[in-house]
Order: structure tokens, then C-alpha cells, then sequence
């Protein structure tokens, strides 16, 4: 596994936990350190805009999670997910960017410059990026909480190891699930693909290779209703949508890929939020704060996209700098 990483400059300028921060105005700050934040801090800093990105505390965003991506330009064998987040805060940090591992705990839009509360510290600035992304939903049954990290896990990546050579349950139709579904028969005897449609949502590619993969195998239309087990996970059952039959199917661990939901309770009564829970944004990244751009998949329920998380981070970059010349303080 890749680990990310902060250069050494920007542990020298990471603040003490208890330092307030409150006479130092940024020009510029980015809130999430995913594809997304990172790319609009490699433009801010190439801007020679004053940039601070508060990362998070586990920054990289969804790749920090992928084994393999192979569809972001520029990579022809692939990349690991890992490796590729590392890649995108090296490149911040070159042009000046100053990235603290540390989130955003409450916010102030309300007047200028704006506020950002963080665990220990409080920023201003001229400017904001929301780029906080999502973050895997959960099923909502029974057993679900009771074993979540002993048994039930929404990160491949991060548990599939620990399953060699068991049974494992992924929950999950679309490309998430497909993908790390492969990825998990590395390790595991046999990988138990459940999905409530009689077909798979994932791109041709991901069905091709999942379909002809001999160890996994496919429930359909079917949902888990229940996650089973006494220490750790044992079984889930499962009920048939069309026919409203029940079996229980036995597992060692359970892996969710039912969606993401956006990660934007820190922004309610801040920013104008949809019915879903993502921050309206007009083409140009704008919220309805002027000054407060969004981008990533804070904003964007439908394409889930690194390349297109990226390319909306750049977009903010732009649009922030022209907000920023166009209010000189």
C-alpha cells in the first residue's frame, strides 16, 4: 500500500493543535483533500494564490481506497489509487500549496473574510473551495452497525486481505462494486456478488471481467435485510425483491457499495443543499454564497469520476482567482 504523505515543509508548518490561527487571512482555502481539492490547489498555487487545503484527517478522497485505476489519463497500465492521491499532493505542495492533515468543524459564510473552524485551530479567508466529497452509504439493517469493522467493511483496499482463502459478500451492482469485487478474489475462495436488479450497472468492461471471473458468482435481485453473526459476521439474509423470498446465504464479511452520499452536513444553513444533501452549484463551480466555490462529488451525484472531480476542481481554482482579483482588499 502506498501511504500519503505530507513533505517535510508542510509538517514544519503545520500548527500546534492548540494555536489559533485567527491573524492570518488566506487568500484561498480548500476544504477536502481529495482529486478535486488537491487539483484546485495545484492551480491556485501555479496562481500564486495563498492557498491553505485542509485535507481531512484520512486525505486522498474515494482513491486513497482504490487498488487500481486505470481509466485517469495519462496512466496506460493503471495506477494505484494510493499512489495516484500521493502524486496529486506532491504536485500541490510544489507550487505552494499548504496542506495540513486536519478537518473543517464548523464554518461561518456569513461575513467576510469567512471562517473556518478546525480541530484545535481557526482559519479565515478570502475565498473558499468546498471540495469535501462523499462517502460510502450505508444499508441501514439490522447487524449492519453492530460489525462494522469486524466483518462489514466498505474499503477492499483497506480489509480485503484479511480474508484470504474465506467467503466474502459484496453488496453492490455498479462500478465500485464490481471493481473491488474482482480486486477481493485475490484473497478470498469465493466473492458473493448480491445486486436487487437482474443486471449489472457497471461499465461493459467491469461486467465482462466480473461475469467471467470463476470465483465470483452472482445473486440477483435480491437485497440484504439483515447481516448475521455472534463476534464477527457469519451470514446475511437476503430477500428475493420479486418473489419476497428469504434464505440466508453464509459469509465472513459483508463489503457495501450501495452508493455515496455527499459529505455536506458541515455546510447546512451555510450553503443552498439539495433535496440529496449535495451543494448547489451553478457551471462555474459558484454556490450561493458568493466567494464559496464547490466541486467534486460534494456537488455531483451522477458520474463519480476522478478525471471529472478533478476537472471541477480546476474550474473552482479558475473561478476563485477571478473572484479574488475582482475583489482586492
Amino acid at each position: 500500500m502506498f501511504d500519503f504523505k505530507l513533505t517535510q515543509s508542510q509538517q514544519e508548518a503545520r500548527p500546534d493543535a492548540s494555536t489559533k490561527q485567527d491573524d492570518q487571512v488566506y487568500d484561498l482555502t480548500i476544504i477536502g483533500g481529495g482529486p478535486a481539492g488537491l487539483t484546485a490547489a495545484i492551480y491556485a498555487g501555479r496562481a500564486r494564490v495563498k492557498t491553505l487545503v485542509l485535507a481531512g484527517s484520512l486525505p486522498g478522497g474515494q482513491p486513497a481506497n482504490t487498488d487500481v485505476i486505470e481509466n485517469y489519463p495519462g496512466f496506460p497500465k493503471g495506477i494505484e489509487g494510493p499512489e495516484l492521491s500521493q502524486l496529486f499532493q506532491e504536485q500541490a505542495g510544489r507550487f505552494g500549496a499548504q496542506i495540513l492533515i486536519n478537518d473543517a468543524t464548523e464554518v461561518d459564510f456569513s461575513a467576510k473574510p469567512f471562517t473556518i473552524h478546525t480541530h484545535g485551530a481557526v482559519y479565515q479567508s478570502r475565498a473558499v473551495i468546498v471540495a469535501t466529497g462523499a462517502v460510502p452509504r450505508r444499508l441501514g439493517v439490522p447487524g449492519e452497525d453492530k460489525f462494522f469493522g469486524r466483518g462489514v467493511s466498505a474499503c477492499a483496499t483497506c480489509d480485503g486481505f484479511f480474508y484470504r482463502d474465506k467467503t466474502v459478500v459484496v453488496v453492490g451492482g455498479g462500478d465500485s462494486a464490481i471493481t473491488e469485487a474482482i480486486f477481493l478474489t485475490r484473497f478470498a475462495s469465493e466473492v458473493i456478488v448480491i445486486h436487487r436488479r437482474d443486471e449489472l450497472r457497471a461499465t461493459k468492461i467491469n461486467r465482462e471481467q466480473a461475469l467471467a471471473n470463476p470465483k465470483i458468482r452472482f445473486v440477483w435481485d435480491a437485497v440484504v435485510e439483515e447481516i448475521l453473526g455472534e463476534q464477527t459476521v457469519n451470514g446475511v439474509r437476503v430477500r428475493n425483491v420479486k418473489t419476497d423470498a428469504t434464505r440466508v446465504i453464509e459469509t465472513d464479511g459483508v463489503f457495501l457499495y450501495v452508493g455515496l452520499e455527499p459529505t455536506t452536513g458541515l455546510f447546512a444553513g451555510q450553503l443552498e443543499l439539495n433535496e440529496q444533501g449535495y451543494i448547489v452549484s451553478d457551471r462555474r463551480q459558484r454556490t450561493s454564497v458568493p466567494g464559496v466555490f464547490v466541486a467534486g462529488d460534494a456537488q455531483d451525484p451522477l458520474y463519480r469520476q476522478i478525471v471529472i472531480a478533478a476537472g471541477s476542481g480546476a474550474v473552482a481554482a479558475l473561478e476563485a482567482e477571478r473572484f479574488l482579483e475582482g475583489h482586492q482588499s
